[in-house]
């Protein structure tokens, strides 16, 4: 990959720019407040993390609904906690959260930086397996809406990443050629190999930093683009 030849780079959003984690956890702060919740906010998300990335990968691969996926990674974390409520409280508190996400709005460290950087260079885009509605609030709430020329979401499309026609939808909208074109995110499945079928530049954001091994590029830190881009 020489810098010469990319146009346009496209960002997934959630665990990539908009720091999910941190957002989610003030949300459900306010939530467990609304709700009267009476359990530790802490070991609550410590079991409910890794449950929703299960039910995100369900739900791209379509073995979930969303509202499957809103009522079920509640639910089963509940239950570890020997915990039930009625589906019409499992409904309440999965809307309650939906309406808080967007509310804190923090982003990695970096982010502003490194928007700044590439805007004076590339055309930047949004491709993004999140709810429609959800993902322009963040964006716009955020500050950042303004660096992005396209957003893609894949409620619009009906599918979600890694399916080539996510990526190929988004490169049509964006007049950008796949050759031309780099995404970067922190799925390895969802952004970056399925980019990289669709024929795009990857660069994958490890900032988990999991002992993965990788053939693709990878960064720890949002600057690092710099050493390519």
């Amino acid at each position: 990959m020489l810098k010469s030849e990319i146009t346009d780079v496209f960002f997934d959003l959630d665990h990539t720019l908009w720091d999910f984690d941190r957002n989610s956890s003030l949300a459900f702060e306010r939530v467990f407040k609304k709700h009267n919740i009476d359990l530790s906010l802490t070991d609550f998300l410590k079991e409910y993390e890794p449950i929703n990335l299960v039910y995100w990968k369900k739900y791209r691969e379509e073995r979930v609904t969303k509202e499957e996926l809103r009522r079920g990674r509640l639910t089963e974390t509940f239950k570890i906690f020997k915990v039930q409520y009625p589906l019409a409280t499992i409904d309440a508190l999965a809307d309650s959260y939906i309406e808080e996400l967007p509310v804190d709005n923090h982003l990695f460290v970096d982010t502003i930086a490194i928007l700044n950087y590439l805007s004076s260079k590339y055309k930047l885009h949004i491709i993004t397996n999140g709810f429609e509605t959800v993902q322009h609030l963040k964006l716009q709430n955020s500050g950042i809406k303004k660096y992005f020329s396209t957003v893609t979401t894949s409620e619009e499309i009906g599918l979600k990443k890694p399916h080539p026609l996510v990526f190929q939808t988004a490169l049509k909208k964006a007049s950008a050629l796949a050759k031309k074109s780099i995404m970067i995110g922190d799925s390895l499945e969802a952004d970056i190999m399925g980019a990289n079928k669709a024929g795009m530049h990857t660069l994958f954001f490890n900032y988990r930093n999991e002992a993965i091994k990788t053939p693709y590029i990878a960064i720890n830190e949002l600057y690092e683009i710099k050493n390519y881009l």
